[in-house]
């Protein structure tokens, strides 16, 4: 658990946060964090100072830890052996559906998006056009500044209802147009076209990847049987 001392100390901060009109304590800050769990905000460097460079140097340690950045502060990424499975069949399917309409680029978990110089997201999925890649773009860029056309996220037991509204946010201000929001203990699939426009898709309904990956198609229960089958019969 983190000291409350060091905590209340990180408050001061908030002057090199974006908006530091709008944070002034600490409590301040972890609301606009989305009050994600306190062990998941990292306090080195100070919440306020991170950049992309933390980012990146924190996935290729030893220990490699995945952690977003959020108006300069870094933020551990919520993991599950569950979602990771779930995450992992869809984009299965969207690999197979690329290989036969080669649109653009996939990429899973582990791969950074840079939206900002201060938002850096790891969706658990994200589909990028080829339109939106530069000419001459650099394959082996390990955070390309390229903003997704689809991101996916697979919610976890550690997300709260603030964080995922704010990762919304952010996706939408950063040009992102379809953001898929997947809930395996609701069984649902929320697809937001905006920030303010969802629908809920349930057992009986079919995800499907509308303008960005049109005629990509997948059954919302398939989907999650997929994701819990752990031995051949059981589910």
């Amino acid at each position: 658990m983190i000291p409350v001392g060091l905590l209340l100390a990180s408050a001061f901060m908030a002057s090199v946060l974006s908006e530091p009109t709008s944070v002034e304590t600490f409590a301040d800050l972890w609301e606009r964090l989305g009050k994600v769990p306190l062990d998941r905000i990292l306090m080195h460097p100070a919440p306020g100072t991170a950049t992309p460079a933390d980012v990146l140097r924190l996935a290729d340690a030893a220990e490699k830890r995945l952690c977003e950045l959020v108006d300069g502060v870094l933020v551990e990424k919520a993991m599950g052996q569950r979602e990771s499975r779930l995450a992992f069949w869809l984009g299965h399917k969207i690999a197979n559906y690329l290989d036969e309409h080669d649109r653009g680029i996939a990429f899973g978990a582990d791969g950074p998006s840079q939206l900002s110089e201060v938002q850096v997201r790891f969706p658990d999925l994200g589909f990028v056009a080829y339109d939106r890649i530069p000419a001459g773009a650099d394959p082996d860029t390990p955070m390309p500044d390229w903003i997704p056309n689809l991101a996916i996220e697979v919610i976890s037991p550690g997300n709260t209802k603030g964080e995922m509204l704010r990762k919304l946010k952010d996706f939408f201000a950063a040009g992102v147009e379809l953001v898929w929001y997947i809930d395996p203990a609701k069984r649902t699939v929320r697809v937001y076209t905006s920030v303010d426009d969802c629908t809920i898709l349930k057992n009986g309904d079919t995800l499907d990847g509308g303008d960005v990956l049109p005629g990509f198609r997948v059954s919302i229960r398939e989907l999650f049987e997929k994701a819990r089958k752990i031995r051949p019969g059981r589910k």
